[in-house]
């Protein structure tokens, strides 16, 4: 019998969304697995905050793995596996960086920097170069692998979500040499997980030194993330095409299997205050698309069997919740509208309609078949010279290929 598909889920809590590490509450995590359960989800991707699970270079904190374990044992308890994600960086929208990966000087970056409790314009130190920024990822992998590698609720590892965001290598050989010590350091602490890297639809973009055949090369699996929403090239925000298209492209760039880590679309509210003139214009100058909840649920529905179709690993929904209107003050929310309403469900914990159509998709099995690259006309290495040209072009023929009538 074929692997299964997986059904999985991105989590943060609804109640305190990225500050959960600091506000950590052990009944809230069990109810809210207990609820990913109930709605038949297998595998949850969650976030170490870098920040607060390495506060100092040379020091993890116990505290935060201590949180860390219990969420395990809740996750087991219920037959739920987990996938952590490491040096969590960048986050809707955010830099959340510890105040020892920035600079002295001052410097405005593409996405706000949170450090410290609050918002800050400095350098950020490159960790492909910075030998004192790798020995401190090292240590974390270490501490981390220490408290969860033999944990039965362990699934895989991630090594970072959307790393080009924050910080690019100058070269490709720099990159190779940082996946090699830091996939080396967790197979050393913890030979029997796999091991992947949230890569984004931006790497596939641009040439960010770090692709799908640089993560190849020691990954286990490749991931991407890929929203419609957010592309200039998609046929508008419900067009879930993009989503398979991403996937295999991914695949076949770095002839390796594919998880399709992150995907959704957020929704008008139904609960909660009304949103204020003010944040209807900042909503407006993000020209991102909020969906009705049966657009969301259309789109769950139509993404689904396109992702199992073209034989990726498994789709993981961006996210479980609609964050709670406490939070809408605060980094993310406060200047990224949307991030506060891609839940599943929504933020007094009823679930939008899309969390029955995901029920539709359980218990599925893998597509096990060869891959149909016929839409590709251009060998791999050619890919990179011109990116932002040959993946508009490429998705036109894999539409035409598998979406034409």
């Amino acid at each position: 019998m074929s692997e299964p598909f997986l059904l999985g889920v991105n989590y943060w809590p609804r109640q305190t969304a990225m500050y959960w590490w600091r506000e950590f509450d052990p009944a809230q995590v069990d109810a809210d697995v207990a609820q990913l359960k109930r709605a038949g989800l297998t595998v949850i991707r969650l976030f170490l905050l870098w920040e607060d699970f390495q506060p100092h270079p040379r020091r993890v904190s116990v505290r935060s793995l201590g949180h860390l374990v219990t969420v395990a044992d809740i996750a087991h308890r219920v037959g739920m596996k987990l996938m952590p994600t490491l040096f969590t960086g960048h986050m809707s929208g955010v830099n959340w960086l510890p105040e020892w990966m920035l600079g002295s000087e001052r410097a405005i970056h593409r996405f706000p920097i949170f450090s410290n409790g609050r918002l800050v314009e400095r350098t950020i130190r490159n960790y492909y170069h910075d030998r004192e920024v790798i020995e401190a990822q090292k240590l974390l992998i270490r501490e981390v692998a220490r408290a969860l590698g033999d944990h039965p609720a362990l699934w895989a590892w991630d090594l970072g979500n959307e790393p080009s965001t924050y910080v690019i290598p100058s070269d490709r050989q720099a990159a190779i040499a940082w996946l090699d010590e830091m996939v080396d350091e967790l197979k050393r602490c913890d030979p029997g997980h796999p091991v992947t890297l949230g890569l984004h639809m931006e790497d596939l973009e641009e040439d960010r030194r770090l692709g799908p055949a640089e993560a190849a090369r020691r990954c286990d699996f490749l991931s991407m993330h890929g929203y419609p929403i957010y592309t200039t090239w998609a046929d508008g925000p419900m067009d879930v095409a993009v989503l398979p298209f991403l996937g295999a492209l991914t695949r076949w760039l770095g002839d390796k299997e594919v998880l399709f880590q992150e995907f959704g679309m957020p929704t008008w509210p139904t609960l909660g205050p009304p949103l204020s003139p003010a944040e209807r214009a900042a909503l407006a100058r993000s020209r991102v698309t909020l969906a009705s909840e049966s657009e969301q649920a259309e789109f769950y529905r139509r993404a689904l069997p396109l992702l199992h179709q073209h034989g990726f690993i498994g789709a993981m929904a961006w996210c479980y919740g609609d964050y709670d209107p406490r939070l809408w003050s605060q980094p993310p929310c406060d200047e990224k509208v949307h991030e506060r309403f891609f839940g599943l469900f929504r933020y007094d914990g009823s679930a939008k309609p899309a969390v029955a159509v995901m029920r539709e998709f359980l218990d599925l099995h893998r597509v096990e078949s060869e891959p149909d690259t016929g839409w590709i006309d251009i060998p791999r290495d050619a890919y990179y010279r011109r990116p932002s040209e040959h993946i508009k072009r490429l998705y036109r023929r894999f539409k035409r290929r598998f979406f034409s009538s």
